[in-house]
């Protein structure tokens, strides 16, 4: 029963039995229908959701929920399992305010693509724990109403459908979810935000989410042979086999716009320095498309630049003091078990320690405990050497004070207090380097720091009471993310990094990371595999489709996938590509298949089976009467024509921030012409390539004294000059039309 369209009355809560577990959703290895992904959502949508709001209710939008529970967790105050709620949303992009077309598409390499009659939206509201289904917040005082209540009981707000829709387009726009991914109804798509736990998620980490989206395109990949997720930005395509007596092999890629952050600091730049990859290489996520021209190699080989420099560039200091930069790196490289001799080794330890700081602590106690007994082992001092050392360290600590209100003794001061009675350095500092988590005779545990003035290497003695174990000699996590960022900030980004010797090194770091920054497009590459699950006997052809009067510079549509059975005829072929193209894209409303190519006159009664098998692919021609009116629907770029031609070599939209020439109309990046992101756009630009044209043409004219000579020194100046410069000169050879012409994404 349906009051004013709204569901009459509030779902009850399901059993969380019966609930899908958000952890391991979808299962792996469930069958296949061999389906298209046209069917495929929809049958995945029948199987496992349900409609929010009726069809009815808006005339662009459907809605679906499906409710999951969090494992085993709970939450509240009455310890009610942990559930989180993932919205779907339909989008029928013909009659939809949003825009037509797809920002995402066209830096992505996809802006050939015509627009697509549907999108379809995947959502996980970052509150989505403590919603309800059929339930949302008051659009005036924020508390949670019914979609069946016409009016808030809190704030008495009357609720109309336009308020409804209006919070659907909302969610489409937020920003703020922990998950939010669109696909287009050929399957290819975009991750526009995935956020963990930094991201103000509660129950869920960005991997638990990432897992999530992963095993759902992987199922619906076996279900549809045609699905391309796209994971924060993600857009998607895979690889297919299908077994029927046949293998059909396809490659299909999945790419993702990588803008992460963890501990405030780009993500994508640390992750590649400590791995080789992107955060989303854990999933096979693989170098894309690059920003500037950036090729895999160019990638690679910054990566593996920054991963191999060697600390001691940094270590250097000559007769002065050491810098707090030096300090800390040998803070951490008296902490480590292994030596620390690269960029890498120091990062990745630094996140293993914050990883064991967030372990528990019994945890931790039995990990350094492990590391005391294998380092035991190792060494050349017998235990009694050791323990002797120690306790004369100890001493030193008790005679200073050191376990007073900010007392602290330099690990310099604590060395030579002591160095004359030891007969090794070598073991002086192999004690000081497990001096902390020392227990002392008074009940006190040694602790150590590295002030955050001087830099210097610091011990004290603290009561054992204060939550921490007498044998931990970690820092605090506090502690190494600030000294993370503090050493990622001075060491590798290249707008923040300290001044450092050698030069050439300096500059090696500052370029490789900027490739890296630059490198935001990567992509899964779904190799060819054969699927466990017998399907049944049917015709599967991929079909690319040209139009009889189709430009030559208009690139033809992906090919869609078309299932037909094995006594089809060529008139069946015909009729499901005619349907196909014309559900999938909406320029195609009114495609008619006339023609298979390649094949000459052939009769509409010929059996497919009996022309192509029951694999392959065909080339279809066919008309779209009357496609003049659905011209802006033509590629996901829109209607404008506009060229890239960057002095970078980028020849496409990048998503990097662009400005056009005055003269000629061409984009570049603001970057390459010099021009940075933080200054304002200029109010007239003329490209190099137009000045150097105007130069040449000037060069042909009679020269005539001084007018000559103003010309001639004009044309040989910099860039920036010939930018800024305004003389009679340029206004009377150059056709300017002023005015600032900018993309970006």
């Amino acid at each position: 029963m349906v009051v004013n369209e709204r569901p009459s009355k509030r779902m009850k809560r399901r059993v969380t039995a019966d609930l899908y577990d958000f952890l391991s959703f979808p299962a792996a290895g469930g069958a296949s229908s061999g389906e298209p992904f046209r069917n495929c959502v929809q049958r995945f949508l029948s199987d496992h959701a349900r409609i929010t709001f009726p069809p009815s209710l808006f005339p662009s939008l459907m809605t679906w929920q499906i409710l999951f529970r969090v494992g085993d967790l709970v939450d509240g105050p009455d310890l009610s399992p942990a559930m989180v709620a993932l919205d779907i949303v339909e989008e029928d992009v013909t009659r939809s305010r949003s825009s037509v077309y797809c920002d995402q598409c066209r830096v992505v390499g996809w802006s050939g693509h015509p627009v697509c009659r549907k999108r379809y939206h995947f959502i996980i509201r970052a509150a989505s724990n403590a919603v309800e289904a059929y339930q949302r917040p008051c659009s005036r005082c924020g508390n949670l109403v019914q979609l069946s209540e016409t009016r808030c009981r809190s704030c008495n707000f009357s609720i109309t459908v336009d308020d409804l829709e209006d919070w659907v387009y909302l969610q489409i726009e937020d920003s703020t979810h922990l998950l939010h991914g669109v696909v287009h109804a050929n399957g290819y798509g975009h991750l526009l935000t995935l956020n963990g736990r930094e991201g103000s998620s509660k129950l869920l980490s960005g991997s638990d989410i990432m897992d999530f989206w992963d095993r759902l395109c992987a199922a619906i990949s076996v279900r549809s042979e045609l699905l391309y997720f796209l994971t924060f930005c993600i857009g998607m395509s895979l690889t297919f086999i299908f077994k029927a007596n046949c293998v059909i092999y396809l490659s299909r890629k999945v790419s993702v716009m990588d803008l992460s952050k963890k501990f405030g600091l780009e993500y994508r730049l640390l992750h590649g320095i400590t791995n080789g990859h992107s955060w989303y290489g854990n999933w096979g996520y693989e170098f894309g498309t690059g920003s500037y021209a950036l090729t895999q190699d160019a990638y690679k080989n910054a990566a593996n630049t920054l991963s191999s420099m060697p600390l001691s560039s940094f270590l250097f200091h000559g007769r002065g003091p050491r810098n707090r930069l030096q300090c800390v790196i040998s803070h951490y490289q008296s902490l480590a078990e292994t030596e620390l001799l690269t960029i890498k080794d120091l990062f990745s330890f630094l996140l293993t320690l914050v990883h064991e700081c967030r372990k528990p602590m019994t945890m931790r106690v039995s990990k350094q405990h492990e590391y005391t007994c294998t380092s035991n082992l190792l060494c050349a001092w017998t235990e009694n050497d050791v323990e002797e050392v120690q306790h004369a360290l100890i001493k030193v600590l008790l005679a200073s004070c050191a376990y007073t209100e900010d007392k602290w003794v330099t690990r310099r001061a604590l060395k030579g207090a002591v160095c004359r009675g030891v007969s090794s350095p070598e073991l002086l500092d192999y004690c000081l380097k497990h001096l902390p988590g020392k227990l002392a005779a008074n009940g006190m545990v040694v602790y150590s720091r590295c002030n955050p003035i001087s830099s210097a290497i610091e011990f004290r003695l603290e009561p054992s009471s204060n939550g921490l174990s007498a044998n931990s000699s970690y820092p605090s996590e506090e502690q190494v993310i600030s000294d993370l960022t503090f050493l990622f900030d001075s060491i590798i980004h290249p707008d923040k990094m300290v001044s450092y010797r050698p030069k050439m090194t300096r500059k090696r770091v500052a370029d490789s990371a900027r490739k890296l920054l630059d490198c935001k497009q990567f992509m899964k590459d779904y190799k060819p595999y054969e699927m466990a699950v017998e399907l049944p006997l049917v015709i599967r052809l991929w079909c690319h489709v040209e139009l009889s009067d189709q430009p030559k510079d208009d690139p033809s549509p992906p090919p869609e996938l078309i299932v037909l059975p094995l006594n089809a005829t060529v008139a069946d072929l015909k009729r499901e590509a005619t349907s196909a193209f014309q559900d999938v894209y909406a320029m195609y409303k009114r495609f008619q298949a006339e023609e298979l190519l390649g094949y000459g006159s052939i009769s509409d009664l010929l059996t497919v089976k009996f022309l192509l098998g029951t694999k392959g692919s065909i080339q279809i021609q066919g008309k779209c009467p009357a496609k003049h009116g659905l011209s802006r629907f033509r590629m996901e770029r829109g209607t404008e024509v506009w060229k890239v031609d960057c002095t970078c070599g980028a020849k496409d939209d990048d998503g990097e921030k662009m400005l056009a020439c005055d003269t000629c109309g061409v984009w570049q990046h603001t970057r390459c012409a010099g021009i940075d992101n933080s200054d304002g756009m200029p109010s007239k630009f003329v490209c190099m390539r137009c000045v150097n044209s105007y130069r040449e043409e000037t060069k042909k004219l009679p020269a005539s004294g001084e007018e000559a000579n103003e010309t001639c020194k004009f044309n040989t100046s910099c860039r920036d000059e010939a930018v800024v410069r305004d003389c009679a000169t340029v206004s009377c050879n150059i056709a300017v039309n002023f005015g600032v012409a900018e993309m970006s994404v």
